[in-house]
């Protein structure tokens, strides 16, 4: 991120750190479980916090909680005196986005039997499979500790607690269609389905960070409602620029070609295959003995290869690149052309300079 964000980067970094500490404090506890019997020590509570915290402190680009900031930072300029939370508050809240998106993270290496995240091994690997599968499941949950604590009216906690699960539940349900698509090599969705699969599982928590920024600075439900629809696109291409990434130059922390390894339909592998439908055999095929061989099976590159040589992967990114330009513009807009706040100027920039890093990593 460039130098504007750094300011609202380290008031995110500190709202995390708060929300999950390295050790477990009294008044963290108290927060999270209330009162424990004095049984319960700070090495069973370490089961819970450590996988989380290690890969929550191990990076990641924190563009979710910047765009909940971002979102409210607008709706804030529109709405002025009306608005819901203070900026404070509105950091407060941060956690809640990217606590649920590092415990995806956590249950997705386990579940694709990924090595590695973030250049580091997975946490199912440092861990086991019984820490990192329950650590990561109660962090769904004490990522909403953040909404308790907000000292606003218990409807509109409640508004903020419906906002969240809702999107958990469309989280695992895009999640379960991309698992059905992997475990069976022979079964390519149609590009509809890649765009249902893609805004629940990747675009979901895009869209909560704009939902949640933008009812924090006092719009409306319609409003709020309009920005997460918009920010779900924004989810859906991003990722598609990591799924061309995967296949260029690889994403950072992980190995190129991985998504051929774990029989990824990813975009580029469906617009190959609606180009070129006789060579669906053919990917399903080196899908197999790349899933056989690893990531050094010679499959990994004839199928990547495939795809660049054909154009797919040129023609995902175009249209990876197009949904974001259009829709970071229009979440911007949302509050019309007379809301020309600098929150509205720096959402079309925090994409911009994302798509820009992508591109030099592609250089």
């Amino acid at each position: 991120m460039t130098d504007v964000f750094s300011t609202r980067l380290a008031q995110i970094e500190k709202s995390l750190a708060i929300a999950l500490p390295a050790t477990a404090t009294a008044q963290w506890t108290r927060n999270s479980f209330d009162a424990l019997p004095s049984a319960v020590t700070s090495t069973h509570l370490a089961h819970l916090i450590e996988p989380c915290k290690q890969l929550v402190d191990s990076g990641g680009k924190r563009w979710r909680p910047l765009l909940l900031v971002l979102c409210a930072e607008n709706a804030r300029a529109f709405y002025k005196e009306n608005m819901l939370l203070s900026a404070d508050e509105t950091y407060s809240l941060t956690p809640l986005i990217e606590f649920v998106h590092t415990a995806s993270l956590i249950h997705d290496d386990i579940e694709d039997s990924s090595d590695t995240r973030r250049g580091k091994p997975a946490a199912y690997i440092t861990y086991g499979l019984d820490i990192a599968l329950n650590a990561a499941s109660w962090l769904y949950f004490e990522a909403s500790v953040c909404i308790d604590a907000l000292s606003i009216d218990n409807s509109a906690k409640a508004a903020f607690y419906a906002l969240y699960t809702h999107e958990l539940r469309a989280l695992h349900l895009g999640q379960a269609m991309d698992i059905m698509w992997h475990r069976n090599k022979q079964l390519f969705p149609a590009r509809d389905e890649y765009t249902a699969m893609v805004r629940h599982k990747t675009g979901t928590l895009a869209s909560l960070a704009a939902q949640l920024g933008t009812a924090a600075g006092g719009a409306s439900i319609d409003e709020v409602k309009r920005a997460g629809q918009i920010a779900a696109a924004l989810g859906e291409g991003f990722q598609i620029l990591d799924d061309v990434q995967n296949l260029t130059t690889g994403n950072p922390g992980k190995k190129r070609g991985d998504d051929i390894v774990e029989g990824k339909k990813s975009l580029p592998v469906l617009l190959h295959i609606q180009n070129n439908p006789n060579d669906k055999p053919l990917i399903a095929e080196l899908f197999a003995q790349a899933a056989n061989g690893g990531i050094d099976a010679p499959a990994v590159e004839k199928c990547i290869t495939l795809l660049t040589e054909s154009g797919a992967v040129e023609q995902a990114s175009t249209q990876g690149k197009q949904l974001i330009t259009k829709n970071s513009s229009a979440l911007a807009s949302l509050f019309g052309n007379q809301a020309n706040s600098e929150a509205s100027h720096l959402i079309i920039d925090l994409f911009a300079s994302m798509m820009k890093k992508q591109e030099i990593a592609h250089a």
